[in-house]
């Protein structure tokens, strides 16, 4: 998914909805990161725009908080 337009569909939720999106995004991080462990992983960069994807999660969440 493209950057932008995931930043689009991001600022359209609410709160709430962000608040489980970074919830799901955490869980899916731990379990890339378990996988990696394992050597159960076959895509590692994947780890990386997960943890990108929360970054922007919570900037959405601190942006709406102001």
């Amino acid at each position: 998914m493209k950057k932008s337009n995931y930043l689009d569909e991001l600022k359209v939720k609410n709160s709430e909805q962000l608040e489980m999106e970074l919830v799901s995004a955490k869980k899916e991080l731990f379990n890339l990161r378990f996988q990696n462990a394992t050597n159960q992983l076959n895509n590692t960069a994947r780890i990386k725009e997960v943890r990108k994807n929360i970054a922007r999660i919570q900037t959405v969440l601190k942006q709406k908080a102001e």
